[in-house]
């Protein structure tokens, strides 16, 4: 059985924050650590094979995703969390460092679902391409509900159910929930998950702050503790949207992750890959044929670097083309958890869409998804601010030195060739 354990390290008590640089060397060390670890030796002899390791490294720590073979998911924690401690004691420089979990990460309420339908008739197909056929059929159910009335505001703020205050699952002939109590559930546990999107203020979902000044005021004191609300803005609509941002973040990842095997699986590109894919095939089309596996791992890898930097308090500013596009895939997975629980409505829509139009220096990116404008690399009249030629051959080159990008993903020159096909580490994922 395959799975992915999600290691959490953080610097001893009492240190000082890593810098850029030591970020970078922090990242290097952890990455060979576990390079050199082919597998782990379980219980009564266990081999437990080591499939991948993906390293992302913050300010205060590092977060690690191990992907194994094990016979059972105890033993797969047990044995990574053993491995992590272990590379971390055999460093010098990571030896005071603290492994702070070692866990798969489950959905939990999917999860619950899952095992609610097992063997019935709600049990959730095994096939992808059916999960995401039934998926979006609910998802269309929700917008008929909210167009017909029946998905009114309840007390709470978000998508309650109906006027009468039963759930609008009720029937649940589409799976989705059972009732007020159900929803009320996703409610709490999306909400929970807020606090976790450390890097924004409630007024990042109100569309008042400026990038760099999200989280300081003009004398640089931290101000994320002294929000208030804007009037006309429900405190438990910014909740749920910043909740579903985190929520979908695992969710993104690990979706993710799935296309990456399955590109590897099939040695293809997005354009010719036979199966079902849940991100990669969203992005701008005209470049399928190039979206291979390198592609995909640099993606994901810009993927986990970004909802990292959401969560440990440290992000400024979008880092590169990259970063653009896996913003708005996670807006996208934000809003349809919201959905497919019950609790997307207007309000928490708008939410999102203000975090978006904050986060987003423009919109330059949009331009990619117009077949309009497939000539516009050789294009000489299509060159402008933030849309030119040489935007397409570098999708993971920083916008500038003060920028972020991880340093498996980024382009190791940025002038490469906008028509050249990515080969290699460092090529251009969007020259392609």
């Amino acid at each position: 059985m395959s799975y992915v354990v999600t290691v959490e390290t953080r610097l001893p008590d009492g240190a000082v924050v890593l810098d850029p640089l030591q970020q970078v060397g922090t990242s290097t060390l952890l990455e060979h650590g576990f390079d050199a670890v082919e597998a782990i030796e379980g219980p009564d002899g266990i081999e437990i094979d080591v499939v991948e390791t993906i390293v992302a490294v913050h300010p205060g720590g590092a977060i690690l995703k191990v992907f194994v073979r094990a016979p059972s998911l105890e033993i797969a924690e047990h044995a990574v969390g053993s491995v992590a401690a272990d590379v971390l004691e055999r460093s010098e420089l990571l030896a005071d460092w603290v492994v702070e979990s070692s866990e798969v990460k489950l959905h939990i309420d999917l999860t619950r679902e899952s095992l609610e339908a097992a063997d019935g008739p709600d049990a959730p197909p095994s096939d992808l391409q059916a999960r995401r056929a039934q998926h979006a059929a609910r998802s269309a159910d929700a917008v008929r509900t909210a167009g017909d009335g029946s998905g009114a505001r309840g007390e709470g703020g978000a998508a309650a159910g109906g006027g009468d205050g039963e759930g609008a699952g009720d029937g649940d002939e589409g799976g989705r929930g059972s009732g007020d109590g159900r929803t009320a559930d996703h409610r709490a546990h999306i909400r929970g998950l807020a606090p976790r999107l450390s890097s924004f203020t409630p007024a990042s979902f109100h569309g008042e702050e400026e990038p760099d000044e999200r989280a300081h005021d003009a004398e640089g004191h931290d101000e994320r503790e002294h929000d208030e609300e804007a009037p006309g803005r429900g405190a438990e609509a910014v909740e749920l949207a910043a909740g579903a941002l985190v929520y979908a973040s695992d969710v993104l990842i690990d979706e993710l992750y799935d296309d990456v095997q399955t590109l590897a699986d099939e040695a293809t590109t997005v354009a010719d890959c036979g199966s079902e894919l849940w991100h990669l095939d969203a992005l701008p089309p005209r470049y399928a044929g190039t979206y291979d596996e390198l592609f995909a791992r640099r993606f994901l890898v810009t993927a986990i670097a970004l909802t990292t930097r959401f969560t440990d308090g440290s992000f400024q500013r979008l880092g590169c083309l990259a970063e653009e596009l896996v913003l708005k895939l996670l807006v996208e997975q934000a809003h349809a958890t919201l959905d497919l629980y019950g609790l997307l409505d207007h309000d928490t829509a708008e939410a999102l869409d203000r975090f978006a139009d904050g986060v987003y220096e423009d919109r330059d990116f949009e331009w990619l998804y117009d077949d309009s404008t497939e000539d516009a690399d050789e294009d000489p009249a299509y060159e402008g601010p933030g849309v030119t030629p040489s935007t397409l051959g570098g999708w993971f080159t920083p916008f500038g030195d003060d920028r972020y990008v991880h340093p498996y993903a980024v382009d190791e020159t940025a002038e490469s060739d906008p028509g050249s096909t990515p080969s290699g580490h460092g090529a251009a994922g969007g020259g392609s």
